[in-house]
């Protein structure tokens, strides 16, 4: 099982009001972090950056000192997060039968978390993880109020890594850009061919910075650890 991990990381970061992926996480970028956990697992051979051409020299600096061996370059990212993945898929090298994309915002993800998505994608075809949905949920309407209950039952968030098999990755999104379908994550992509995805269930920490106040929950988490 051989891994080629690609990290998302153009977003612009509007709700954080600041750079989220070069935000400081206990000594690291939020973005290093998130390159040190693929750095970690066995199964990952090679990791692509898609990201911002002024990140570059940062992202380079960090890899050289940390002694990251498998990070293969940096691409540019596009307008949408998924023209930032297809960027990325098309450097993917054919040696690597496992393609994963994970958001750089998320950098508390788990190297024994990545191989265990990695092992259930290399058995379906398909595979992503994912916690339940354990708050109480309301569906508002435009005035803020709540209208009605959500039921919790078969619902599931959606995390990343999200990893599929090269030549499934590049299906799905080969149809995406030609119909020219705007896709939020990779699942979406799957169910555009028809594709069942594998739910992975994640029981660790694997929050995604959103907020200013995300920084100070994944700090304390690291510092747990």
């Amino acid at each position: 099982m051989k891994i080629s991990a690609v990290i998302v990381a153009a977003g612009r970061s509007r709700r954080m009001g600041f750079d989220k992926l070069e935000a400081d996480l206990d000594g690291e970028t939020v973005l290093t972090r998130s390159l040190l956990a693929f750095q970690a697992c066995p199964e990952v051979g090679e990791i692509w950056v898609v990201t911002d051409p002024e990140k570059f020299d940062a992202i380079e600096k960090a890899v050289e000192r940390l002694g990251i061996t498998r990070f293969s370059g940096m691409l540019v990212g596009g307008a949408e997060r998924h023209l930032s993945v297809s960027a990325g898929l098309d450097r993917v090298s054919e040696d690597f039968d496992l393609v994963a994309v994970h958001d750089g915002a998320r950098p508390l993800v788990s190297p024994a978390a990545i191989t265990r998505c990695a092992t259930e994608a290399a058995r379906v075809g398909a595979a992503t993880l994912a916690h339940r949905v354990a708050d109480t949920l309301k569906r508002g309407n435009e005035a803020s109020q709540v209208c009605d209950a959500v039921s919790r039952e078969n619902l599931w968030a959606m995390e990343t890594p999200q990893i599929f098999r090269r030549e499934l990755l590049q299906k799905a999104y080969a149809k995406v850009l030609a119909n020219r379908e705007v896709v939020t994550d990779e699942v979406s992509a799957m169910e555009a061919i028809g594709v069942s995805v594998s739910l992975v269930e994640n029981r660790e920490p694997n929050l995604k910075i959103t907020v200013p106040g995300d920084l100070v929950v994944a700090a304390a988490i690291l510092r747990s650890n």
